[in-house]
């Protein structure tokens, strides 16, 4: 079996961003992603009620030069506004064409 390396990005931000998350890892070249509920406690503390709104977990598993993009994306346009961090992993994947 051939694994390749590639770049696991995992972003945890305010479930309004969704959709707007989804088209940029999109645009800068992810095939896919996977989207779960996340719920926790970070530097802006814990929501108070379900009116503000829940978080998501958003996960892609691209090469490293998406990676880059989409981090610097990140930082660039949510990171001093939203509640958003972003964290990636290195990966060994099965059929790793499917992600290039």
């Amino acid at each position: 079996m051939i694994l390749v390396s590639l770049k696991l990005v995992t972003i945890v931000a305010e479930g309004f961003l969704e959709e707007k998350l989804v088209r940029e890892v999109k645009k800068l070249g992810a095939r896919g992603y996977t989207i779960t509920p996340a719920r926790g406690e970070g530097s802006r503390g814990v929501r108070t009620s379900e009116w503000e709104g829940g978080n998501i977990r958003l996960e892609t598993i691209v090469s490293p030069a998406v990676a880059d993009k989409i981090l610097e994306r990140l930082a660039e346009a949510y990171f001093a506004n939203y509640a958003v961090i972003a964290f990636v992993d290195t990966v060994e994947v099965v059929r790793g064409d499917k992600y290039t």
